[in-house]
């Protein structure tokens, strides 16, 4: 195996980073141009629907919207480039500090949502392959159906009546209880993380007890489609040669897969889990209205509702990056984890 010199790893990094800008740019100019397009008069919705022409007309002109859709774009890139997602009409706040205020929120659901959904589903899926049309298999089998098949919103609905409502086990609507709110300093955004930084033990069980059900339940959709691909990825290693020579050499059973099978569908799996975690952060709207999640999805939902395309492009192009930085980790993994990547 030839390796690759230290030139050609900077190489190698320059043309992928340099396909990252490329496509960002390009996302930036499709979600700019799609802002421009839709049937929403953002002008409409600052002044109202009673406001006189000439005030249209000077809100019309101080947005740059009598201004060729070039020119604007390239105002709008020169803002975007020091910051600047223009002002948004929920909140009167700039959107960057808007999002900075909400994302933490779906970070902390996403985050423990993924780590339930891929620290159950990748061992379901190795026990399903490993014991392919028993019981077992079966079983996993239908639960990926159900996670698949069972609308998002209904299993949200459902929880909260039987284990908020009757039994009790779980916090209702939102991060925390009412009388609980605002206690904490404000520092990372993440509630767990704040409430354990400031000593306050009651918010941090209060706020796990609030977060467990719609983390578990998002993790419970994702553990659906995880499992399913480690299914399948697995039964395509077990039936390789090598696994029926490892056997043959008197391997256990374990061994076999979880040394030979395993380690070589985990670059793999990396992307499956990267894109699962990316969905999960940019898909959580159902949920976060379910349970009044004060988050991303949340704050998108409001700004679509009420035609705030500034803040809708924003959230858009946020959602855009994460995937896009959420590949480059995996391709950077990948190197790491799989040895042919540097031949």
């Amino acid at each position: 195996m030839i390796l690759l010199a230290p030139g050609g790893r900077a190489r190698r990094f320059s043309k992928r980073l340099s396909q990252v800008l490329v496509t960002l740019f390009g996302l930036l100019l499709l979600t700019f141009f799609i802002g421009r397009v839709m049937p929403i008069d953002p002008v409409l919705a600052i002044v109202g629907p009673d406001a006189d022409q000439s005030t249209y007309q000077q809100v019309y002109h101080q947005l740059g919207f009598d201004q060729s859709l070039a020119t604007q774009f390239w105002i709008y890139l020169g803002g975007l480039l020091h910051g600047d997602l223009g002002n948004a009409l929920l909140t009167g706040k700039p959107v960057v500090d808007d999002i900075l205020r909400v994302f933490p929120a779906t970070l902390e659901l996403a985050t423990v949502a993924i780590i339930v959904g891929a620290g159950l589903g990748i061992p379901l899926g190795v026990w399903a392959a490993a014991r392919r049309n028993s019981v077992v298999d079966y079983a996993v089998r239908i639960i990926s159906l159900a996670g698949y098949s069972t609308p998002i919103f209904w299993v949200g609905m459902m929880g909260l009546l039987l284990f908020y409502a009757w039994l009790g086990w779980v916090g209702g609507a939102g991060r925390v209880d009412l009388g609980l709110d605002g206690i904490v300093p404000r520092r990372t955004g993440l509630l767990l993380v704040d409430a354990l930084l400031a000593g306050n033990s009651a918010v941090f069980f209060n706020a796990l007890n609030h977060l467990i059900l719609p983390a578990s339940l998002l993790g419970f959709h994702s553990l659906a489609y995880i499992s399913r691909m480690t299914r399948s990825f697995m039964l395509a290693q077990l039936s390789q040669e090598f696994i029926i020579t490892a056997r043959v050499k008197g391997l256990t059973e374990r061994q076999v897969i979880w040394n030979h099978a395993f380690r070589n569908i985990l670059v793999q799996l990396l992307t499956v889990v990267a894109l699962a975690y990316g969905s999960l952060l940019e898909g959580a709207v159902l949920i976060e209205t379910v349970f009044s999640w004060p988050g991303f999805g949340s704050y998108l939902t409001g700004s679509l509702l009420l035609g705030d395309m500034n803040a809708v492009m924003g959230c858009v192009l946020v959602v855009g990056v994460i995937f896009v930085l959420l590949n480059l980790l995996s391709d950077m993994l990948y190197q790491l984890f799989d040895p042919r990547t540097k031949s």
